[in-house]
């Protein structure tokens, strides 16, 4: 437990915790957006292009070195 010598210490000390919930609130703000830009279905069409791009890479390489 913290002992204050004044209460200016106080003051700041809430100050500080109040900006620090603030931020916090924020970032999970910024965590909702982007977990929901993460679910449209453009990014799911997207994940599975690269995907299929790479495992067709894969077999051309894999025929290439037979």
């Amino acid at each position: 437990m913290r002992h204050y010598q004044s209460f200016n210490d106080i003051e700041t000390d809430l100050q500080r915790l109040n900006l620090e919930r603030k931020i916090a609130l924020e970032e999970m703000k910024l965590l909702k957006t982007e977990f929901k830009e993460n679910l449209r279905p453009a990014n799911w069409v997207n994940t599975l292009l690269s995907m299929a791009g790479k495992y067709g890479l894969y077999r051309i390489v894999k025929r290439f070195l037979k």
